[in-house]
């Protein structure tokens, strides 16, 4: 069975951009995945630890055979190619991938709740993710874009 999976990427570290672009490939090469959309890149403001450098974000629509736990152990794996070090939380990072909607799952796991907890409260998730799906619906929620105007405040520019 096939499953659709939205991915939050993020990176402040090297050279973010080129980084993001890449994990778009790395995500597309996924076993059982196809990527099936992916937003344009944006430049935010890290939150948390302020003092490091901006962060660049995107987000992708993945296709996947895989289930939940499996695709999480496969983006933490393309982190890791990516020189991911996990040394502070909203610290700055090579590659940050989140698994943020998985199908219209709810899970509460040790290692993954979906949908993600914070989406909702984050332009630098909602802005990317209502670029290639507005019309999406949050468990619970309702829509991404009926969420924009609660994170319009928070700064975001598209590249």
């Amino acid at each position: 069975m096939i499953h659709t999976a939205y991915i939050a990427l993020g990176a402040n570290l090297g050279d973010p951009a080129s980084t993001v672009r890449a994990a778009f490939a790395a995500l597309a090469e996924l076993p059982g995945s196809r990527l099936v959309r992916s937003s344009s890149l944006y430049r935010t403001a890290p939150v948390g630890i302020t003092e490091q450098p901006e962060f660049v974000n995107a987000a992708a629509e993945l296709a996947t055979g895989l289930e939940p736990e499996a695709l999480l152990d496969a983006l933490l794996a393309v982190e890791q190619t990516f020189g991911r070090v996990r040394a502070a939380r909203n610290g700055p990072r090579t590659l940050d991938l989140d698994l943020l909607l998985y199908d219209d799952r709810q899970l509460d796991l040790p290692r993954l709740t979906l949908p993600h907890p914070r989406l909702h409260l984050r332009a630098f998730v909602l802005q990317p993710l209502a670029e290639i799906a507005p019309e999406l619906q949050l468990p619970g929620r309702g829509s991404v874009a009926a969420w924009l105007p609660a994170v319009a405040n928070q700064g975001i520019v598209r590249l």
